[in-house]
């Protein structure tokens, strides 16, 4: 069934309603309630579905204009369940605004499910995985009229604004959850759009990554200066035409997509390296994931014991979604002789072959048991909570249990029983360990081995460095005998190094946490120059060089830290 979008109030403070605009006389249906205020774009209210897609009117006829909205239907459409709809804006002709950076002719504003509309973070989610952007968010908090009046927009290049319910609701509600505020005299032109010469608006460096997403052919020219390595060495077209052909194959669209057509990409790229420059243009909890399938695919490409594989896969679906791994594995280049890449790619196959009959290919084979011990355990601390989880995982990759049942079982220990925090820290000198440690609340003991050389005599002094080590493991121990949360401040560079402690920390059942901090190497040397105590460049340089960040799963949580000194995502939360 199609339906028609309902025509959205103006505010009572619009310039730009006319005598046949709908003011919202009323906001008693947006004040005391959280909003999202979007930035309200000059294109034209389309909507799509499973099987179709119309514009404002239910019988609107072909239009130039629609042609390209007209295909991302068709290539979404598949994923859109039956009787929803997704409503949005199409870009595609330049009306009385000429946009400069789109990142794509498409942006959608809300979601139905029948004539229920998807509360904004559900909205937003939905379409990531579509591969369709939301408009720019302007503001969102609770209700604020003084605010919203406050807001200033360039009147040359933005129509407006949208002001929307957080929370879902139902059509009904429709005039008093939405209504927006236009510039004044907003039609600029003298021919309406329609009967006028089509000109497109013009798309910016992200409509790349937007149209691998939504299932185009991927621009293997246009994607390394999207992700803002412009230096990348081209990649064979076929590979990456491979990669997207797998992945259509079984069902991965939206970020999913992006990330094994990008690991194919910069598959050369050193890892630790990937993450920081992705963090920027994707997003941490995107870079990292692409920055773990570099990392981990070439382990399918070697041979592994038969008998050992279900653990094995069951350790890397902690880490990675291997579907996507598996199409990674497959579609990067190989080198070696022909019958080298031959066995690689047999290897890859028959690895996937394993996965498939263990359940492990699906997108999220560990949601339905979070879910359920998310269930179980409410009303839990936190901190227990990411305990059993984390270790019913961990037993889960290990095939020891299945259910939510046995998970339960296996964790109550953590449930009442108190036990002692370990945060690691994970990056080289400079990236900001400490400026974020110092910010940590609950901290009962400091751990440093630079304090711990100072002590000796000089912090650059690294000739004792098998005795300062060993000094502050058995400091270490003993604080986590004391309980309380523990912070460990050095490098960690590597798995031998982060071993060490982790040790220690099995030894007193700690809580382990480790705090990856992920920046640039050019912002590491600017940040080193202005350190009270900098290490040689030369040194940092190959700090950075030597820099093999944890995977999710080898800590029971990790937390990835950014250029902000923030964590900007984390893994082995219950709370996803």
């Amino acid at each position: 069934m199609r339906v028609h979008y309902p025509r959205t109030p103006h505010l009572p403070w619009s310039p730009g309603a006319t005598p046949d605009d709908v003011r919202a006389g009323d906001l008693s249906g947006l004040r005391g309630r959280e909003v999202v205020v979007t930035e309200k774009l000059d294109g034209e209210n389309t909507t799509l579905y499973a099987d179709g897609m119309h514009a404002r009117s239910l019988d609107s006829a072909h239009h130039p204009s629609r042609a390209w909205v007209k295909g991302l239907q068709g290539r979404i459409g598949g994923r859109i369940p039956a009787g929803w709809r997704v409503c949005g804006e199409n870009m595609y002709a330049r009306h009385s605004i000429a946009y400069q950076e789109l990142e794509s002719w498409f942006y959608g504003f809300s979601v139905w499910d029948g004539d229920r509309c998807l509360g904004w973070d559900r909205t937003v989610a939905f379409l990531r995985g579509l591969g369709i952007p939301v408009p720019p968010v302007l503001w969102r908090g609770v209700f604020d009229e003084r605010a919203l009046r406050g807001l200033r927009l360039d009147l040359d290049r933005q129509e407006g604004y949208v002001v929307r319910a957080a929370e879902g609701f139902g059509r009904e509600e429709f005039a008093g959850r939405v209504a927006k505020w236009v510039r004044p005299r907003h039609v600029r032109t003298d021919t309406h759009w329609m009967h006028a010469t089509v000109v497109p608006n013009a798309l910016g460096p992200a409509a790349a990554l937007w149209s691998v997403r939504s299932g185009a052919d991927p621009d293997v020219s246009a994607l390394p200066a999207a992700v803002g390595l412009p230096e990348l060495e081209a990649v064979p077209p076929e590979a990456v035409a491979e990669v997207a052909a797998r992945l259509d194959a079984i069902g991965r669209g939206g970020d999913a997509r992006l990330a094994g057509v990008l690991a194919v990409v910069a598959h050369a790229v050193p890892r630790a390296t990937l993450a920081a420059r992705l963090a920027g243009p994707l997003g941490m909890r995107a870079a990292r994931r692409v920055a773990d399938l570099v990392g981990l695919h070439g382990a399918l490409r070697r041979p592994y014991p038969d008998e050992e594989r279900r653990v094995g896969l069951g350790r890397m679906a902690l880490a990675a979604d291997l579907g996507v791994l598996h199409a990674v594995a497959a579609a990067v280049p190989a080198g070696g002789a022909d019958d080298e890449r031959a066995q690689a790619r047999e290897q890859v196959e028959w690895s996937a072959l394993h996965a498939e009959d263990a359940g492990l290919l699906g997108p999220e084979p560990l949601e339905p048991l979070r879910a359920g011990l998310r269930e179980a355990l409410a009303g839990l601390g936190a901190e227990a909570a990411d305990r059993c989880w984390t270790e019913a995982r961990d037993s889960w990759a290990r095939g020891r249990i299945a259910t939510v049942e046995e998970a339960v079982a296996a964790t109550w220990r953590w449930r009442s029983r108190p036990f002692p925090g370990l945060v690691q820290l994970v990056g080289p000198s400079g990236s900001g360990k400490s400026t974020f440690a110092a910010g940590l609340p609950g901290v009962d003991a400091y751990l440093s081995l630079d304090d711990l050389r100072q002590a000796r005599g000089s912090r650059a002094d690294q000739r004792a460095n098998r005795e300062v080590l060993g000094e502050g493991l058995d400091r270490l121990d003993a604080a986590l005998a004391a309980g309380g949360t523990v912070v460990w401040d050095a490098t960690s560079l590597n798995q031998h190094q982060r071993s060490l402690v982790h040790a220690v920390a099995r030894r007193r059942d700690a809580l382990t946490t480790h705090a990856v901090v992920l920046v640039e190497e050019d912002e590491l040397h600017r940040r080193n120059a202005r350190r009270a105590h900098p290490v040689p460049p030369h040194v940092l340089a190959a700090q950075a060089r030597r820099f093999s960040p944890p995977y999710p799963g080898q800590a029971h949580r990790t937390w990835y830290v950014g250029a902000r000194g923030t964590v900007d995502d984390a893994d082995g939360t219950l709370e996803a």
